[in-house]
């Protein structure tokens, strides 16, 4: 799922009826998830908002309605347990039908832990309906749990209508347990980390559907079989990389197994003794870049005479961009250039570099020619 490709709705369609905060018995966070719940709902049956559509961004909605984006948040939360919404990093909050299947995939959050770790403290404390709890922080500290992330649980359990709050107004105290009918998970909730959960996920696919030798599909594609986020496979796929059981390679080679999940044999291919790590492939582009710029200089420049600029330099050796800039910035640690600012400025020659060819730290080679080469 990428930002880019979502339809993000407007304050302007959010301010046609907001929502009374001024003299009202419910707490703030409660009146605004009530109101842009029946929004939703309202714009999700009349077609005017479509599933998959981006709420706007905490802040404008927070500046819109008056509030804090600490009020804006707690109300989302509320909205979302009622399975109007999902929250997703770098993307945002996203709009879906209630309770139909998430977007995007989750683990156990802090917060169904904490909620989790509160209901065994009430059992194993037997407070009975009516008895009032400790305050927030001392159920954190009973619980070993922050004690944000236990007042968020503690107000999700008024939800559900497990406790109640004496108090509106008060974000410490006056927990009141409203029923005990309620059960305990036997086995701790699940612990591991979406990348780890992925990690498990891509040997799986591994095992099933690739040999030793085959290229893996695009992280793109990847991303949508596992359904979440591109950063969440590259960073998986790293692991992988680490074990040993992935090799990735610049262009089009791609990233291809050499060794099966499970296989506890050290047994290096060919094609890993010629090829460099990553890091190592990246590092001789770069090096390449430098080494063709130092030429550059000492065969057209003088000390004191300024370089083209970056865009144009670019265009000329057919290379991006931030690559060029990458490139100066490492000729201007090594001595050679100087950059200067204003009208006269820019990138001038401070040194006049050797142009003596250089051994570069990576070799190009096809793997199905690498037992030619080591024979």
């Amino acid at each position: 799922m990428q930002k880019n490709k979502l339809k993000q709705i407007s304050t302007v369609e959010l301010a046609g009826s907001l929502p009374e905060l001024k003299n009202i018995e419910k707490s703030k966070a409660t009146a605004i998830a009530e109101w842009l719940a029946n929004f939703i709902e309202q714009g999700l049956n009349s077609g005017k908002i479509k599933s998959g559509s981006l709420l706007p961004a905490k802040p404008d909605m927070a500046f819109l309605l008056g509030v804090s984006v600490g009020t804006i948040q707690n109300a989302l939360r509320i909205v979302e347990d009622l399975g109007y919404l999902e929250s997703k990093q770098c993307i945002g909050t996203i709009i879906k039908y209630k309770n139909s299947e998430p977007k995007i995939r989750k683990l156990t959050s802090k917060r169904e832990s904490a909620i989790e770790e509160i209901k065994k403290y009430i059992k194993s404390k037997k407070f009975k309906c009516g008895s009032i709890l400790p305050s927030s922080r001392n159920i954190a500290n009973e619980i070993s749990i922050s004690f944000n992330t236990t007042r968020l649980a503690l107000e999700k359990l008024c939800t559900e209508g497990i406790l109640e709050r004496r108090y509106k107004n008060s974000q410490d105290s006056g927990w009141v347990v409203k029923s005990n009918n309620f059960s305990t998970q036997k086995k701790p909730l699940e612990t591991e980390t979406l990348v780890e959960k992925v990690e498990n996920d891509l040997k799986n696919y591994i095992t099933t559907n690739l040999r030793q030798g085959d290229k893996l599909p695009p992280h793109g594609k990847l991303a949508k079989l596992f359904n979440v986020s591109i950063k969440t496979i590259h960073d998986a796929l790293q692991n992988l990389i680490n074990e040993g059981i992935l090799l990735p390679r610049r262009g089009r080679y791609g990233t291809s197994v050499i060794k099966m999940p499970g296989d506890k044999t050290v047994n290096i291919g060919v094609e890993t003794s010629i090829f460099a790590k990553a890091q190592d492939t990246a590092f001789y582009y770069y090096e390449r870049t430098q080494n063709q710029i130092k030429k550059m200089i000492s065969e057209n420049y003088s000390i004191g005479d300024r370089l083209p600029s970056i865009m144009a330099l670019s265009k000329a050796l057919d290379l991006s961009p931030n690559t060029i800039r990458k490139a100066f910035k490492n000729l201007a640690a090594e001595g050679y250039l100087t950059f200067s600012r204003g009208r006269y400025g820019g990138t001038f020659v401070i040194d006049i570099p050797q142009s003596d060819s250089q051994a570069f730290k990576w070799l190009a080679v096809n793997p199905k020619y690498a037992e030619t080469y080591n024979n």
